[in-house]
């Protein structure tokens, strides 16, 4: 199973048109068998893509949150462009999107999932205490599941808030996820993809965290590793980082407790499309995986 995620930036990045290009025949090239992105943006009062458009685009809507605002997919939504490229590059995708607040003054922002496989569920939740899409501290997680090989896998795309935030800490929210997420235990593995804004150097707080309950990050867990930092210093949300000071803080991590967990092999986990072996598309890093079993079916 291949897996990648990346915090997308998507219409906020200089270049952009050159950049989704690239990260479109990137992924042509990896082919996941699901990918999570983040900070994905559209215009706010875009022009509405069509249900026509959006079918044929392998769109699957997630579910609403009662008393959410209402917000169609418009033609420049980045999922959307995406699912396009992918279909017309012969790598077909079903593909979700939620808003989740509004980014930069002009953008929904949100998160989207896309895979292959066709999704057997969908799912939304709030992470922050606070559910005002004018507030940039909103947070939600997306879920899919997905039945691979007849084993189903629970995948959450996140876009997590900071530790020292004492208005919307990220305590607060690992502890909502935490508790989401072990309902899914008890069918399938679970999977957290996604920016998490906790740097993996910092001691006592949000990695630590998350480790010493017991999941796993797959870049710590794989026999061959590649690269380090998921982003470069002085991007939003870290001004206070020196410049070039690369940090780790995206990441996959994978469920303990999971019925198939003990038989997992990370084989390899890499950071792609950091300016190295591929070109940026983003202020941050991508991350690839890819998992077998050590025996018998994984998934």
């Amino acid at each position: 199973m291949k897996l990648f995620s990346l915090n997308t930036h998507s219409l906020e990045e200089p270049d952009y048109e050159r950049k989704l290009t690239r990260l479109a025949k990137g992924l042509l090239a990896l082919q996941p068998d699901v990918t999570a992105f983040q900070e994905v943006n559209q215009t706010i009062g875009g022009q509405a893509v069509s249900q026509e458009e959006l079918k044929k685009s392998g769109y699957m809507p997630c579910p609403g949150i009662p008393g959410d605002r209402t917000v169609t997919v418009a033609g420049d939504n980045h999922g959307f462009q995406m699912a396009v490229l992918l279909r017309e590059g012969g790598f077909p995708c079903f593909w979700t999107w939620i808003p989740v607040k509004v980014g930069y003054g002009k953008y929904d922002e949100g998160l989207a999932f896309l895979s292959p496989r066709p999704f057997s569920s969908i799912t939304q939740f709030y992470l922050s205490k606070g559910r005002d899409y004018e507030n940039w501290k909103t947070r939600k997680a997306l879920g899919i599941s997905v039945e691979i090989e007849g084993r189903l896998n629970h995948f959450f795309s996140l876009h997590m808030g900071w530790w020292k935030d004492l208005e919307e800490p990220f305590s607060y929210q690992w502890n909502i996820l935490t508790e989401k997420a072990a309902s899914f235990l008890e069918t399938g593995n679970v999977w957290l993809m996604g920016d998490f804004n906790s740097p993996d150097h910092v001691r006592g707080e949000g990695f630590d965290l998350i480790r010493s309950q017991g999941w796993q990050d797959v870049f710590m867990a794989a026999k061959d590793r590649k690269g380090y930092a998921t982003a470069p210093g002085k991007i939003d949300g870290w001004k206070d980082q020196k410049s070039g000071e690369g940090m780790r803080i995206d990441y996959i991590w994978y469920s303990p407790g999971g019925k198939d967990m003990p038989n997992l092999l990370v084989d390899q986990a890499s950071v792609v499309f950091d300016g190295v072996e591929s070109p940026c598309v983003s202020d941050h890093y991508g991350i690839f995986t890819q998992c077998a079993a050590k025996k018998g079916p994984i998934i």
